[in-house]
């Protein structure tokens, strides 16, 4: 199944951000553009770099209204123990949702059942709930914030102007098309 057009499922989870310990709701997500960022653990080797290219990214995804969680089956309180560790995870201001039971893992087609933990999954939501962009990576392969924040400008112009179209490598300001029998075969 498709997890493009999927709902946010009801969850509850704790996460933890910037020395606070606190529990996140769905209804919590919803009335605002959301980037669900799973990767497989804490203390671990690839993560901490993706994270901290996220850091680096998450004033722009802010200014763009996107919220930003990064999600692992570790719990709230080793994300804890981690951001006070980690140099890369100290830059951090998002949520960190511990999801140790695995719930949204799965939810979201991530769960690698047979490490407990999940891969590296990237989900752009709008402030309805709905999966408007996705990617997963292998464990060995990090990801770049500077695409991400490139697909939720890009979703965010297809809700606003819903006549129009991103083409490939598309950058806010750049032309976009506008789909018609004018354009079959011209491109």
């Amino acid at each position: 199944m498709s997890m493009i057009g999927k709902k946010l499922p009801e969850f509850k989870a704790d996460y933890y951000q910037a020395g606070e310990l606190k529990q996140l709701t769905h209804e919590d997500v919803l009335g605002k553009w959301a980037v669900f960022f799973f990767y497989p653990a804490d203390f671990t080797f690839v993560c901490p770099t993706e994270l901290a290219d996220l850091a680096d990214h998450y004033e722009k995804l802010q200014e763009l209204g996107c919220e930003v969680y990064s999600v692992s089956t570790d719990t709230h309180f080793v994300h804890m123990a981690w951001a006070k560790e980690s140099p890369s995870i100290q830059k951090v201001q998002y949520k960190m949702i511990g999801d140790p039971t695995g719930q949204l893992a799965r939810y979201f087609d991530v769960m690698n059942e047979a490490e407990g933990s999940a891969q590296r999954g990237s989900f752009v939501i709008d402030p309805e709930g709905v999966i408007q962009a996705l990617e997963i990576h292998a464990d060995g392969i990090g990801r770049n914030a500077d695409e991400l924040v490139r697909k939720v400008e890009a979703a965010q112009f297809v809700a606003e102007h819903g006549d129009q179209v991103c083409p490939a490598r598309w950058h806010k300001g750049a032309e976009t098309l506008k789909p018609g029998k004018d354009l079959v075969g011209t491109i």
